[in-house]
């Protein structure tokens, strides 16, 4: 991009965001529309055929292919290169299933490929046969556009923001937490493996865990079974003992998923580890840090108050010890975005809070927000939709918020975001506060 028509955008950004600043919107959005289930799409294919492929990311240069048979029998293998129909390398993977109650999973196939080039389209299918799959893979370098969509479910309002994503020139998607709303409802989680294949098998999906996939019985069945075993990311390769938090970097951008879910006080593994991520990173490398969870810690809606205050109170130090720039969270289901802000305050040098909780669940729009707008809180609205945020460089992100009016696309939020490391954030920190990383 042109250095003078960068900063003439910039310019006209922030004078557009600065006039909306403190704003409610009135929108209204209709009803949620009902509920897709397309748990039995796949009952008239061969039994090994890949069913509900989806991709993630899995260290440097390397990307996990998952996908579902009905033959118990059928290999994890995947098959790729960068031409159709001409695979030049096989990599073999390990296969897990579950039981749940009644329910008996397919087959899951988790397969690593690799190692891969930046920015490149591959060709590839999964199990020695059927259908051929392509992705991309993720640039190595600036500009990289992250796509955010939360609290998805499977209705009508989630296909249209499938379809708006699709439209988007987006490298990977993060999504925090609340996939599919299975609810104990076993099915709906292969339901909703065959909604997303067509932009999950050709794009990273990076995912956090919401209270809707959680799904425990007391003394029966363990927490995120169903979560762990469909949706494995690639907590092994950040150092982390949990696929229900962990990191990883993308082009110039590191990320860190964390549980709303499991222990994260400061005795808890999870603090321990968040703790040890954020002291390794390099920002000469990764200048900007996003962080997603589902629980919000910054929330002016009547929805969930305070259901995030514990978390932050043990985590939010390290994160502004560390200047991550941008945390972004689900489960209110509606949209708001925060100025920098730490300790309940706007803050220069504190993270951006965006809280996207609102993807097409069914469980409708969180449309009641407290009647003083807090001071920290620039742009609040109800509606479904999805965001992207386009890192440009080491120092600016351009963010973006669509809702879906109807069926179409709207940008009803926008703004310019510079680098908490570029604006001098973390050299201001001061020994005492900085200290928290050090730690042991």
């Amino acid at each position: 991009m042109d250095s003078k028509l960068f900063l003439t955008m910039a310019a006209l950004a922030a004078a557009v965001v600065a006039a909306a600043a403190g704003t409610t919107s009135d929108y209204v959005r209709p009803p949620p529309r009902g509920i897709i289930n397309l748990s039995s799409s796949s009952e008239s294919e061969p039994p090994s055929s890949p069913r509900q492929v989806h991709i993630s990311l899995a260290g440097a240069n390397h990307m996990r292919i998952s996908w579902m048979t009905r033959d118990k029998q059928s290999p994890s293998v995947v098959q790729y290169g960068t031409s159709s129909k001409n695979y030049t390398s096989t990599a073999q993977g390990e296969s897990t299933g579950y039981n749940y109650l009644t329910y008996k999973s397919g087959k899951i196939h988790h397969t690593v490929i690799g190692p891969l080039r930046d920015g490149t389209l591959y060709f590839y299918r999964c199990g020695g046969g059927g259908p051929e799959f392509q992705l991309r893979t993720p640039p190595s370098k600036f500009p990289v556009t992250f796509a955010v969509a939360g609290d998805l479910g499977q209705t009508g309002w989630t296909r249209s923001t499938l379809g708006h994503i699709a439209g988007s020139k987006h490298d990977l998607l993060l999504l925090p937490g609340d996939l599919s709303y299975a609810d104990y409802m076993q099915p709906l989680w292969d339901s909703f493996g065959e909604l997303v294949q067509p932009l999950a098998s050709m794009r990273p999906w990076m995912v956090t865990q919401g209270n809707h996939d959680k799904e425990e019985v007391p003394l029966l069945k363990h927490s995120f079974l169903s979560y762990n075993s469909r949706w494995k990311m690639p907590y092994k390769e950040s150092n982390s003992n949990s696929n229900l938090y962990y990191s990883f970097d993308s082009a110039g951008v590191h990320v860190i998923m964390l549980g709303s879910y499991t222990d994260y006080d400061v005795q808890s593994d999870q603090y321990n580890w968040l703790k040890a991520d954020l002291s390794q990173v390099n920002r000469g490398r990764t200048p900007w840090i996003l962080v997603l969870l589902h629980v919000p810690w910054y929330n002016s809606n009547e929805a969930h108050q305070g259901e995030g205050d514990r978390m932050m109170a043990a985590m939010e130090p390290l994160l502004h010890a560390a200047a991550v720039d941008v945390v972004f969270s689900g489960h209110v289901h509606a949209y708001e975005r925060s100025k920098g802000v730490f300790n309940g305050k706007s803050d220069p040098c504190g993270s951006v809070h965006i809280t996207i909780g609102d993807g097409g669940n069914r469980e409708g729009l969180a449309r009641w927000y407290k009647g003083n707008q807090p001071e920290w809180s620039v742009f609040r609205e109800a509606s479904f939709g999805h965001g992207e945020l386009n890192v440009v460089n080491s120092t600016h992100a351009f963010w973006s918020w669509h809702r879906n009016n109807d069926d179409e696309p709207v940008m009803s939020d926008q703004v310019w975001i510079k680098s908490l490391v570029s604006s001098g954030c973390l050299a201001k920190k001061n020994n005492v506060v900085r200290k928290l990383l050090k730690e042991t």
